[in-house]
């Protein structure tokens, strides 16, 4: 692997099991990313895919959120209302008091 960059496919990673058994991709680890927090989650049709959470607890972040959709969609829970949200789409959490959390749609 390059110490320039790394080309990974989710496909070739090893997930970890998070919540609700979703998969956790470990991105900002396993490609050794420096300057921002990434991670990739992944779960099947009806399964949580995001926990419910925000970014206000002692072990929160405290942090800004971008959640994108690559493959099916996720019917996303914010701040008490539904977003059912495609692939290819983008979903940007500047509040760190907004719950929010996913379930995987298909």
């Amino acid at each position: 692997m390059s110490e320039k960059f790394r080309v990974a496919r989710l496909d070739e990673m090893e997930p970890q099991r998070g919540a609700d058994d979703s998969r956790w991709f470990r991105l900002r680890r396993d490609l050794d990313v420096g300057a921002f927090g990434v991670n990739a989650y992944g779960a099947d049709s009806g399964q949580r895919v995001i926990e419910e959470h925000d970014e206000l607890g002692t072990a929160a972040g405290k942090h800004e959120e971008l959640y994108v959709v690559l493959r099916g969609s996720a019917r996303f829970e914010l701040d008490g209302e539904e977003h059912t949200v495609p692939a290819g789409s983008c979903v940007f959490i500047r509040e760190t008091s907004l719950r929010r959390g996913a379930i995987a749609e298909e």
